[in-house]
């Protein structure tokens, strides 16, 4: 018998594509001090303020366009990925979201009830560190042992942006659409808010203090989101073969007036259109699931955007979904022998 357990955890989506269940998971989501990281009172004035009046509309006609029959794309191919998993291992395994349902609370309270089960492992389903996903993860499971009293130890995987196998997986999934004609490739990673980057900064002396702080080792590329996906971007080029005229890197999904980390993907879209590129691929490492921010923002609002800026067609490589070859490396990871364990947070 089993005496670990694994829950992974995505981000989450809105139970409908309907403008309450979007204002409420937008609420849920953007009340997490790891995401606006601002005090509890000025975070709630501009979430109800400036957000919630009118974002949820907008986002509500974003999730319709890009909703199935099963509901959440993300929700659905998580599923899927878990049955899969399930396939492979006898470790008690179960899929939780951060944000909507089903919820990490629910699923480490039922995995904490197995016989026997003394240790949980959680594996955020995010292979680039950053506090507003994998830190808000960790703490919300710590959370819920503390506040249920269980008796389990939570065990955390290191980040796996840079692991052999989780760039195998990614290279060989883009394969058969890199092994068309293409004129570039666009790896469009989440963005974030710069004083997420520095406040991650263990030192508080290294990130974005220079222009190459990035390539100069330090303990801050541990927590540090902006050095991993360029790393990932690294070791991907290497394996696929691409040369450095081939490829650009830019960062998506911004949200309200703080600066970001740049370049954005929108401009970099209508620049590479505007140099006479006209097939790009666009590739979300960041991303190990399809969601709004691929389906939507990319493959309908980007390829448009593409166009309209003279290009002829964007294509998105699908993340890495339930591969036959992502699920059995995360079977892989799971089994206990396997693990490659931090400390947590």
């Amino acid at each position: 018998m089993s005496t670990r357990a694994v829950l992974l955890a995505n981000l989450g989506s809105p139970d409908h594509a309907d403008v309450p269940a979007v204002r409420r998971y937008l609420n849920q989501f953007l009340m997490d001090p790891y995401v606006i990281q601002l005090p509890w009172l000025l975070r709630r004035l501009i979430v109800s303020l400036f957000v919630l009046p009118a974002r949820p509309k907008r986002s509500a006609h974003a999730y319709q366009s890009i909703w199935t029959a099963q509901g959440s794309p993300l929700v659905a191919l998580s599923m899927q990925l878990l049955e899969q998993i399930r396939q492979q291992t006898t470790t008690p395994v179960a899929m939780a979201m951060r944000y909507g349902s089903p919820s990490i609370e629910s699923e480490l309270l039922k995995l904490a009830a197995l016989p026997g089960i003394t240790e949980i492992m959680l594996l955020p389903l995010y292979p680039h560190y950053a506090q507003s996903t994998v830190l808000t993860s960790i703490k919300e499971a710590e959370r819920v042992i503390e506040e249920h009293s269980l008796n389990v130890k939570l065990v955390v995987p290191k980040p796996f942006y840079d692991d052999h196998d989780y760039i195998r997986n990614l290279v060989t999934s883009a394969q058969p659409w890199l092994s068309q004609d293409f004129d570039h490739v666009l790896f469009s990673y989440h963005g974030l808010p710069e004083l997420h980057i520095t406040k991650a900064d263990p030192t508080g002396q290294h990130c974005l203090k220079t222009a190459n702080c990035c390539q100069t080792p330090s303990t801050a590329h541990a927590t540090c989101y902006r050095h991993q996906v360029l790393r990932t971007t690294e070791l991907f080029v290497e394996a696929a073969g691409l040369q450095q005229a081939q490829y650009s890197i830019s960062f998506q999904s911004r949200l309200g007036r703080a600066k970001w980390l740049e370049p954005s993907t929108e401009n970099v879209i209508a620049q590479l259109a505007g140099k006479g590129v006209k097939k790009l691929l666009v590739l979300c490492p960041a991303f190990v699931t399809d969601c709004l921010e691929t389906l939507e923002e990319i493959e309908i609002q980007g390829a448009a955007h593409f166009k309209q800026a003279g290009g002829d067609t964007l294509t998105l490589i699908p993340c890495l979904n339930a591969h036959p070859d992502w699920v059995h490396t995360l079977s892989q990871w799971i089994t206990p022998a396997a693990v490659k364990v931090s400390g947590g947070n």
